[in-house]
């Protein structure tokens, strides 16, 4: 019983170290913040949307949605993180998700993955473009998109909707997550 009670210790205290080193980092900056939208109406879908700017046929962010990004907003002055550039696919949840949890947003096709329902495995370069280059120090780009570009590009499983993947970008078409935040996490981060 004192065996699990020491490693369940141990790995709680290399969570909270693990938590301080990644609030240190995004605070230098230099990454990739991949920001899936907030909560949305999974009542709502995009079929009959005649534009990005068709907001009422598209799936959109409710109440508590708008909630949790004005609380990313709240942890990210919180913890210092630094924002540079905010990227967003341009449907209307995730253009909403941007502006508030960050401030702003630029309508960026890219971040989604090109054109709506292309099936070329190339879509997905200009993401990976994103992703790769080089952030400046003392900034973290955002990238506020949906889960299947995350997924097409870093595997399973999907990011939850609130989920923030911290990237490294490594060079030409090379990045690696380095970590996860989802919402429930925010309050732990120093």
């Amino acid at each position: 019983m004192k065996a699990v009670a020491l490693i369940a210790g141990l790995l709680l205290a290399h969570a909270a170290c693990a938590d301080l080193d990644l609030a240190k980092e995004l605070r230098a900056g230099g990454y990739v913040l991949y920001l899936r939208h907030t909560s949305t109406d999974f009542g709502q879908n995009d079929s009959r949307m005649k534009s990005w700017d068709d907001c009422e046929s598209q799936r959109n962010l409710t109440g508590k949605g708008r909630d949790e990004a004005r609380a990313i907003a709240a942890h990210l002055r919180r913890l210092r993180i630094p924002v540079g550039e905010v990227l967003a696919s341009p449907f209307c949840r995730t253009m909403e998700t941007a502006r508030l949890a960050f401030g702003k947003a630029t309508a960026m096709n890219e971040v989604r993955g090109g054109p709506l329902r292309s099936d070329d495995p190339k879509r997905y370069d200009p993401l990976r473009k994103l992703l790769s280059d080089p952030v400046p120090k003392g900034e973290n780009r955002v990238i506020s998109s949906h889960g299947n570009p995350y997924y097409a590009v870093f595997g399973p499983p999907y990011l939850a909707e609130g989920e923030m993947a911290v990237v490294r970008p490594e060079g030409p078409g090379k990045s690696s997550v380095i970590g996860k935040i989802r919402l429930d996490d925010w309050a732990s981060l120093r």
